[in-house]
């Protein structure tokens, strides 16, 4: 074996060790996720008086969080190193579990929004996984190592809705307070976790300090490919939270249980994950718009069946849906961001695209909780439809522009 080839070899099994630890983590770390969108808007309800308007705003103090904490967290990876900076990041998810544990205690909505911000900031960090999955494996298995730091979230699937169904009353007569603070020793055991990372030199040297080659931010966000990325995964992860987060208020407003709009939480956080051990793979073989494509016709399918009922099993089988389409739709769209940068490039890149994509999110949780409130799940559902056409002219633009000249 040559010198390159083992080199080669040994980037490989870092990628790969950095792949799985990162995958941990995001199971671990990931699960205060969960607990505050399933949690949130009926914890709004139970704190707000009569006027339930606003139920959703702590879901979306929550991402606002995750768009506020992006270009710090950033830079904050890039100054301590994956390490270091992720570490960081459990510690302000804690703070956030604390903050938001302590509100309901005192019955104060805004802080237990404010706390549900402070987490959100710390899942800036965890939405950072999959881009250090990618910065750190060979080219070969980048779609691949995203997919696979995703597939951690099959046990934050499992796992966070069932600390919320076993914690909600153990603080009673404080509902909720149990789950919220039971994201404190999540956040110490994803440190731990994070603790075991070993940042390679690729990382740490030739991407960070290879700035020659780097383009403005403006010439990059400008292309084609990164532009139609970034429209796919602001539509596929923007009506993932406008309708999840009405989705339990639906369930729990048609006379299901609150266990029902948890478990139904649940299934939707498994089927956002479950497919990602494969979906490396088929962008690796299909490409990556495909992928995204399949991604949009499922999100078509989840709006049609939710509007076609309001029994336990079409809101269940529409949450499947949306996580399976949010899955395909993101990851792809992702896989597209990661190829349209430079590593010199990452840092910046990967702080804008996180800064507009969950500044989007947060508005259409905000909208969620408003056209709930107003005109109910129906009208929810029927949006769906032309944020997916847009997705779809922007990768038909896409398309036409990289089609070859004759």
């Amino acid at each position: 074996m040559t010198a390159a080839t083992a080199a080669v070899a040994e980037t490989g099994r870092e990628g790969r060790r950095t792949a799985v630890l990162l995958a941990a983590a995001q199971a671990i770390v990931g699960s205060a996720a969960p607990i505050a969108i399933s949690l949130g808007a009926l914890a709004g309800q139970y704190l707000l008086g009569p006027d339930k308007s606003l139920a959703t705003a702590p879901v979306t103090g929550f991402n606002i969080g995750v768009a506020l904490g992006a270009l710090p967290a950033a830079a904050i990876i890039r100054s301590l190193g994956h390490r270091g900076g992720f570490m960081t990041g459990t510690i302000v998810t804690a703070l956030g579990g604390l903050i938001a544990t302590l509100a309901l205690y005192q019955a104060s909505f805004w802080l237990f929004a404010f706390g549900l911000c402070v987490i959100g900031v710390g899942g800036a960090f965890v939405q950072q996984f999959r881009f250090a999955a990618a910065d750190n494996a060979p080219p070969a298995f980048k779609a691949r190592a995203i997919s696979f730091v995703l597939a951690g979230g099959i046990i934050t699937a499992i796992l966070g809705p069932q600390i919320v169904i076993y914690t909600r009353e153990l603080l009673a007569p404080v509902m909720f307070a149990g789950s919220f603070a039971s994201i404190l020793p999540l956040a110490a055991a994803g440190a731990l976790i994070l603790s075991l990372l070993r940042v390679s030199p690729r990382a740490n040297t030739v991407t960070e300090t290879a700035s020659s080659d780097a383009r403005p931010l403006i010439e990059i966000v400008t292309q084609p490919r990164f532009v139609a990325a970034l429209f796919c995964t602001v539509g596929s992860y923007a009506l993932m939270s406008f309708v999840m987060t009405g989705a339990p208020l639906a369930m729990v407003g048609c006379g299901l249980s609150e266990d029902n709009a948890t478990l139904g939480i649940s299934w939707h956080v498994m089927a956002m994950f479950g497919p990602s051990f494969f979906t490396g793979s088929l962008i690796h073989r299909f490409g990556a718009e495909r992928i995204v494509a399949a991604g949009l016709v499922l999100l078509i399918g989840c709006g049609a069946v939710a509007l076609s009922g309001l029994h336990l099993w079409q809101f269940w089988t529409a949450l499947i849906l949306l996580g399976l389409g949010w899955n395909f739709g993101f990851i792809g769209a992702t896989a597209m961001v990661a190829a349209s940068y430079r590593p010199s490039e990452k840092s910046k890149v990967q702080g804008f695209h996180d800064f507009v994509l969950f500044g989007s999110v947060a508005f259409a949780s905000l909208m969620s909780g408003a056209i709930y409130n107003v005109w109910g799940w129906t009208m929810l559902n029927w949006i769906v439809f032309p944020v997916v056409v847009l997705c779809f002219l922007a990768l038909g633009t896409l398309r036409m522009v990289a089609a070859p000249k004759f």
